[in-house]
């Protein structure tokens, strides 16, 4: 993956955020994701070592599409300003499409890797689920929350979101209250790229995600549906 192109097109991609810009730069896109798949395949082949349940992860699809959604929004420009990618066991991006906890990662015109596992804001069914397992074993989340080398690289849950009161159904004096109060259940970190070695890209997302690896293993047990 050449980053210090890719983060070259997407700052011009940022000032110049119109359909003709995209169109007229095409071959420079074509050639950045099929580098940016490539990485994908690899990181993919080195997360199965330690984690075999993404090995079956289609790279391809595990791609974020550079478009927009701006039906609902108020910023109107039609494309992203960053590559990303969700290394998942089932295959599914998206939370709400129920995919589980994912490997996520993307670069933006900044130059800014941002490196997270787990679950970012999962739906309600799924958000209930996860706290109903917190209930039961919320020794077994702490422990991953507490493995050295996720405290090292990521320090601890993303708190974004998180209720500032107990959700409904929970006491404000549940013991593990301060938990079940999240709304997601990811931990992430950001590093500059144009001061470190983006050569050595796929070795630091490789090294990171494995740092994940307990917490990843903590929500891959909980249901992704309730029991039927």
């Amino acid at each position: 993956m050449h980053v210090p192109d890719l983060i070259g097109y997407l700052a011009d991609l940022q000032q110049n955020n119109n359909r003709a810009w995209f169109v007229m730069n095409k071959p420079r896109y074509d050639i950045l994701r099929a580098e940016f798949v490539d990485l994908v395949t690899a990181l993919i082949a080195d997360i199965g070592k330690f984690d075999p349940a993404v090995r079956g992860c289609n790279p391809a699809k595990a791609l974020f599409r550079i478009n927009r959604d701006t039906r609902f929004a108020h910023d109107k420009r039609p494309y992203k300003n960053s590559f990303s990618a969700s290394i998942t066991a089932s295959g599914l991006k998206k939370p709400s499409q129920g995919g589980g906890p994912g490997y996520y990662f993307h670069i933006d015109s900044n130059g800014m890797l941002l490196v997270a596992g787990g679950e970012w804001m999962p739906p309600p069914d799924r958000l209930r689920l996860i706290r109903a397992a917190i209930e039961t074993d919320a020794r077994g989340l702490k422990k991953a929350l507490a493995s050295k080398g996720l405290r090292a690289s990521f320090g601890g849950l993303q708190e974004e979101g998180k209720l500032a009161r107990a959700p409904k159904g929970y006491a404000p004096s549940h013991p593990e209250i301060d938990l079940i109060r999240n709304r997601n259940f990811m931990v992430w970190t950001e590093m500059d790229l144009r001061r470190g070695r983006p050569d050595k890209l796929q070795q630091e997302l490789v090294s990171r995600f494995k740092d994940a690896l307990p917490l990843m293993t903590w929500l891959r047990a909980v249901p992704l549906v309730e029991p039927g």
